[in-house]
């Protein structure tokens, strides 16, 4: 291995394991402080107990787990205790069943075992999803990346904020992220049947695959004859999940629908991306311009052979305008952008060439990319240097600048839309349909 691959890898371990060593000491020691000086229930920090013990009470039991009685024993074993409205310093975060019921067919073999061994398992699962996740990307993305290299893509992606703080928070989302990488890998391998499936499993977390399933099932819809095996995939497993749902609890739905509007209300988790960077009427009238901007790209691309440059371009501009739209700002969900990173970051060399506005926008863009890591390296040797107080008072230095990175990303992807996707003019002739797997080298860029 060549002596700049080994040094690659080494400061790709180092960054990795300053942002571990960041979320664990300082942001989640802020958080536990923070409870403790409001006298506030110390929670678990874990997004899967909730859906654990709600499966357990489903299956197990045939309890309701959107009921009151059920939500009560979740804030047991998440806070300790019941959480009491007249406590002014209690969290707002109800901690209930807040997820489509169909989870729970998911998460039954895990029903019988303890919630330590769970999440113990869980957290090591998300780690090797999340990390095959990123080969899986390169494949759809037709790059044949050195091992260094996607050893190097591999660590600084498991050591990034938002893959880091979701296997602390035992995110599903992560799971999700993972099940759209190999959705859309067997898609691109011609394996729509099983993509159709993992599709719809994937809809656990419904804001987070809405656009990508709309793209997905409109590419099919382009031509049906050899495409059809997706919508058969994806139809029959929805149906599948859905009546094994309603079999299990009649009119699980409007409960459903009423647990995510209490979500969002008690957990004040309803702006988008744009509306914290912007106002709330701005955020609003922004994603409804990229969202039909969207629907013309995707219409114009669904005649485009799985494999190609269009269809991954098409692929990666959904997930990032999934993440500038959806109603939240939680960063862990920002995992979605890794195949839009990835793209770019292959092209970035080209691009640098382009000229004065493209160096720019790449340059704010990787700004943006690398701060967390170097903030939460500086904070690991402040300590060296300056009291540990002070370090403690910087605990939020390294998340700054993650609400604005979406949009620059979304700006960057739009703006290299003709070089990097492979629309252009001189691109635009079909791979051929045998194959289905156009190589980067023939696309425009």
């Amino acid at each position: 291995m060549r002596t700049g691959y080994k040094l690659g890898i080494a400061v790709a371990l180092v960054l990795a394991g300053s942002m571990w060593y960041y979320v664990q000491n300082a942001y989640l020691g802020h958080q536990l402080a923070e409870e403790a000086a409001h006298h506030s229930p110390s929670g678990i920090f874990s997004d899967l107990y909730p859906r654990w013990l709600g499966t357990r009470e489903l299956l197990l039991h045939r309890r309701n787990p959107y009921s009151p009685e059920v939500t009560r024993e979740i804030q047991i074993g998440y806070y300790g205790r019941p959480l009491d409205a007249n406590r002014p310093g209690d969290p707002k975060d109800q901690a209930g069943f807040a997820y489509p019921l169909y989870v729970v067919f998911l998460l039954a073999p895990a029903t019988t075992l303890r919630f330590p061994v769970v999440r113990l398992g869980f957290r090591w699962f998300l780690i090797l999803l999340t990390g095959w996740s990123v080969p899986l990307w390169l494949r759809t993305l037709q790059w044949r990346a050195p091992f260094a290299v996607s050893t190097i893509l591999a660590a600084l992606t498991l050591g990034s904020f938002p893959v880091v703080q979701g296997v602390e928070l035992e995110q599903l989302s992560l799971l999700v992220s993972g099940m759209i990488a190999a959705c859309v890998f067997l898609v691109v391998r011609g394996r729509l049947w099983q993509a159709g499936c993992l599709l719809a499993l994937a809809t656990i977390k419904p804001h987070l695959v809405l656009l990508m399933a709309a793209w997905l099932l409109l590419w099919a819809l382009g031509n049906l004859g050899a495409r059809q095996r997706l919508l058969w995939g994806f139809g029959l497993t929805m149906m599948a999940l859905l009546g094994g749902a309603e079999w299990f609890l009649p009119g699980w739905m409007r409960q459903f629908v009423a647990a995510m509007a209490a979500y969002r209300r008690y957990t004040g988790r309803s702006g988008s991306v744009l509306a914290f960077v912007t106002t709330s009427g701005w955020g609003l009238a922004l994603s409804v311009v990229i969202l039909l901007a969207l629907a013309i790209v995707c219409w114009r691309a669904r005649h485009a052979p799985a494999g190609t440059p269009r269809f991954a371009f098409v692929c990666s501009l959904v997930l990032t305008v999934t993440i500038v739209v959806i109603p939240t700002t939680a960063v862990y969900n920002q995992v979605l952008l890794l195949p839009a990173v990835l793209l770019l970051v292959r092209h970035a060399v080209a691009a640098w060439g382009k000229d004065r506005i493209t160096r720019l926008i790449w340059s704010v863009a990787g700004s943006l990319l690398v701060w967390p890591w170097l903030a939460a390296l500086g904070l690991g040797l402040a300590p060296l240097f300056v009291p540990l107080a002070a370090v403690q008072k910087a605990w939020g230095l390294p998340i700054y600048t993650s609400l604005a990175f979406p949009p620059v990303l979304l700006i960057l992807l739009m703006y290299t839309y003709h070089e990097f996707s492979g629309l252009s003019p001189a691109a635009k002739s079909p791979a051929p349909a045998a194959t289905g797997r156009a190589s980067w080298r023939s696309s425009a860029c």
